[in-house]
């Protein structure tokens, strides 16, 4: 199956997001280096797709929000996302992906990796920190240590003093959150709008593009 631009909101999605079981959301996707600044930019109206063998994270909080932007053709869409947000994470055999449609030559599918190499070499891995991903799709292994469920997002702790809600993000302050001391991702898929990080490190990156649907980084 392949990428899908699309603009409307899938309310059961973003409900299976937030179950705790998969509510640990390893989102990894190559970051924008914004920082604090991760909600201030317009959204492509394209989701990708990541995955990875493993995510161990620190300072994991998680939120909804909305991601807005524009689709291809340019009208604008919104849809809902689960926030996660790690203080540092640390990432095994990473892969992203996205379809684009090209007048032309049909699908072209754009295929990045990076920490191929990390299960072996733990210098290898892929090295973020301050990192927000807008997810709204996931499969994973989790194991958390010291977690609550359901705080109200706004209690989360600041941002700069653990991963708290970002500045400038569409959250409701009493809504669904939670947090962790760490986490642990293993096998993960997932589907994004969006991922920001402080500083992105991608030992061994290899970008290459693709005719067709058939090299993402996972069917589905």
């Amino acid at each position: 199956m392949k990428s899908q631009v699309r603009g409307g909101t899938r309310w059961k999605r973003f409900a299976v997001v937030m179950v705790p079981s998969v509510a640990a959301t390893a989102a990894i996707g190559v970051g924008l280096a914004q920082g604090a600044l991760a909600a201030s930019f317009a959204i492509s109206g394209q989701e990708f797709k990541v995955s990875t063998d493993k995510l161990e994270g620190t300072e994991f909080v998680q939120y909804g929000s909305i991601a807005k932007g524009k689709k291809l053709d340019g009208t604008p869409f919104a849809a809902p996302v689960a926030v996660s947000g790690f203080d540092t994470a640390k990432i095994t055999n990473m892969c992203q992906s996205v379809v684009t449609p090209v007048p032309g030559l049909g699908d072209i599918t754009l295929r990045l990796e990076a920490g191929t190499e990390g299960a072996s070499n733990p210098d290898k891995r892929v090295d973020a920190k301050e990192l927000y991903l807008d997810v709204s799709y996931l499969e994973a292994d989790a194991e958390f240590k010291q977690i609550d469920i359901g705080v109200a997002a706004g209690s989360l702790p600041k941002y700069k003093e653990g991963q708290g809600i970002q500045p400038n993000t569409q959250a409701n302050e009493n809504g669904f959150g939670q947090r962790a001391d760490s986490v642990t991702l293993t096998k993960v898929k997932q589907k994004a709008w969006a991922t920001t990080a402080a500083t992105f490190k991608l030992p061994d990156l290899n970008l290459s593009l693709h005719r067709g649907t058939a090299k993402e980084c996972f069917q589905g």
